[in-house]
């Protein structure tokens, strides 16, 4: 059976498209099993002649100069429920092309729900600009594939109208395929995108909200606020509020003004007062199936009231850097984004360096540490073994011989060994990888000028990325005793999106056989759940429930508690070493003792007061440890009041 699909008015011919938007004389044809199934597996392909391919084709992003002529954003549709994700990030994403004047054409893929949104480049755009587009899209549309834009050798989508393997055929429910056939896109459009996302992701709203420092004042009508005069918007800021948001993510064009106005010291009423301004869609107004329906004056004033309270409070607990505060620091979290992301490939690429025993607590030492050069935004970082050993769930001396194998290795290399209460300070990868000024280094065709701020959103989206991966596998089911520290490498890799067990081995690089027998473990415990498109997470974390059922709830806890007990003596220790090095006071000139405070304090003295001493003079480590141990010990915490609703 033919795979060529004939045209109708509202559909391209599907090869006529194929042979006038294709930037290679090939294509890529779909693959077919001994038993005449069709594969997703585009591995061989046919020239652009007069004849299509009898079964699904795709068509290449990139000319044979590796640059791109087509943009394509594939959002896959691979669970139920996941079409309406993926309709909703084909929406944002034909949204931003559309606001940097691309001209967007949206796809529905197949029966599956899946989406294309397609743009055409009348200039060629590099690889490494596409790449991170995609990378930085992927933070705001979760179900976006990045295979097709971030390999430029051979990325392919199928085009418009080419027919999917279960049926059915992509079919354009967006836009006009004459943007594709006459492009007029171009790199500085691409570029303009690039920043958009770049500055959604700085100005995203976070999941949750750390508490302020200090209370915050509130006005008459008790709505939150920060004191301080009244300055104008920022410029991202005043930007969404004029921005069109009801045709994308309107809570989040919300949150972008609401950020700015708390930042600029404006008060509820000031921010109130702009309701009928198109950025405050979501104030206004609901989507419900791909509609915006009014919502009451009640509703909108507990909308707007709840969203303000919770800007105030984001921007009260993790101060923003005010507009040319630092213009360095884009060029510098972009130099140490890139140079952890190469270790994180190469890490990647050396499957057998952590199949070994040792191999997966070592790749979490490894990835901790680039976390800690994110945070600091430097490849040289000060990390004890504790501090590692908590945030990669492993112990404090797994940590400890985890860095000397790394090191031998040449991951990493030690800049300084630990002093006192100063840890080692250890360097990830080459030192020199990561230029000390933002424009060293840096090839003649770098198409992004240097005040573009993709730098600090490619550093916020790894940070999300690692960190995210540390917590998934630092949990009590995935320790010693239970499922172990590979099955919990292997469950930070997962989603609820199913994955082959192929795919899945090639994140953690081991081999199938032990791939299958770690998720049937997984899924015996409930941890995983097992379908015919693959693995995938249930809806309900069930680690905890494992933990329990092993017998090991509250390791890591208790184990986070012990090392701040040891952390605690230890600088006690080190602060009565410096006093007894201190030059000596008269016999009348006493210390205060533990817990006891100095009237008049002296460089020498510490909250910790005098250390515990034997009869003979020693110190007496035992009963220090009984001191500081009824300091750490738990207390309950009072239940919160409960909060009445304010009419």
């Amino acid at each position: 059976m033919s795979a060529h699909t004939p045209a109708t008015p509202q559909q391209p011919d599907p090869w006529l498209l194929t042979q006038t938007i294709s930037p290679r004389p090939t294509v890529r044809v779909a693959s077919v099993d001994a038993y005449g199934e069709v594969q997703n597996l585009y591995s061989s392909t046919q020239r652009v002649g007069p004849t299509p391919p009898e079964t699904p084709w795709a068509i290449n992003l990139t000319g044979p100069d590796r640059a791109f002529r087509l943009l394509c954003f594939d959002h896959d549709a691979k669970t139920e429920g996941a079409a309406a994700a993926a309709a909703r990030d084909a929406e944002t994403t034909a949204g931003l092309l559309a606001r940097a004047g691309l001209e967007p054409v949206v796809c529905a893929s197949g029966p599956g729900g899946g989406r294309h949104v397609w743009a055409a480049l009348a200039d060629p755009v590099d690889a490494e600009t596409v790449a991170t587009l995609a990378r930085l899209t992927k933070h705001l549309c979760p179900t976006l594939d990045l295979s097709p834009l971030t390999n430029a050798a051979a990325g392919c989508v199928r085009p418009p109208g080419a027919p999917h393997r279960a049926g059915g055929v992509s079919e354009v429910i967006a836009g006009s395929v004459a943007a594709l056939i006459r492009p007029t896109g171009t790199a500085a459009q691409v570029r303009a995108v690039l920043e958009d996302v770049a500055q959604r992701i700085e100005t995203a709203e976070p999941a949750t909200v750390p508490d302020a420092r200090r209370p915050l004042p509130v006005d008459a009508h008790r709505h939150r606020y920060l004191p301080g005069p009244r300055r104008p918007l920022p410029r991202a800021s005043a930007a969404a509020l004029d921005e069109d948001a009801a045709m994308g993510d309107a809570s989040a064009v919300l949150w972008r003004v609401l950020i700015g106005a708390a930042a600029a010291r404006w008060r509820y009423e000031d921010v109130a007062a702009l309701i009928d301004r198109p950025g405050m869609a979501h104030v206004r107004s609901a989507r419900d199936r791909g509609h915006r329906i009014p919502r009451t004056p009640v509703d909108s004033a507990a909308i707007l009231r709840r969203q303000w309270d919770k800007a105030v409070q984001h921007i009260a607990a993790s101060p923003r850097r005010t507009e040319g505060e630092d213009p360095t620091f884009n060029g510098r979290a972009g130099a140490i984004a890139a140079h952890v992301r190469e270790v994180q490939q190469r890490a990647d690429a050396s499957a057998g360096r952590w199949t070994t025993p040792a191999g997966p607590t070592d790749r979490r030492v490894l990835d901790a540490l680039c976390l800690l050069a994110l945070q600091g935004v430097t490849a040289s970082v000060e990390a004890d073994i504790r501090r590692l050993g908590l945030l990669a769930g492993i112990g404090r001396e797994t940590a400890r011989t985890g860095l000397l194998r790394l090191a031998q290795d040449g991951w990493i290399t030690q800049h300084s060994p630990a002093e006192g209460v100063r840890a080692a300070r250890w360097t990830i990868g080459p030192s020199s990888a990561v230029h000390k000024s933002p424009t060293e280094g840096r090839s003649q065709a770098d198409p992004r000028a240097p005040h573009t701020p993709t730098g600090a959103a490619d550093r916020t989206t790894l940070l999300a990325l690692l960190r995210s991966r540390l917590t998934d596998a630092a949990h009590d089911a995935f320790t010693p005793g239970a499922l172990g520290h590979h099955a919990g490498n292997l469950y930070a890799r997962t989603s609820q999106d199913p994955q082959s067990p192929a795919d899945l081995a090639r994140s953690t690089g081991a081999s199938l056989p032990r791939t299958l027998r770690v998720l049937e473990r997984l899924a015996s415990d409930g941890v995983l759940l097992v379908g015919p498109d693959g693995w995938r997470r249930p809806r309900r974390d069930a680690r905890a429930a494992a933990a329990t059922r092993y017998g090991i709830s509250g390791r890591l806890e208790q184990r986070a508690r012990t090392y701040a007990l040891e952390r605690d003596l230890w600088t006690w220790w080190q602060a009565e070493q410096a006093w007894m090095r201190a030059p000596r006071r008269t016999p009348a000139q006493r210390r205060a003792g533990h817990g006891q405070l100095a009237i008049i304090p002296s460089p020498e003295t510490t909250s910790y007061g005098a250390h515990p001493r034997r009869a003979d003079g020693r110190a007496d480590y035992r009963a220090a440890r009984a001191l500081r141990l009824e300091d750490h010990r738990p207390t309950e915490q009072p239940k919160p009041a409960a909060v009445r609703r304010a009419a």
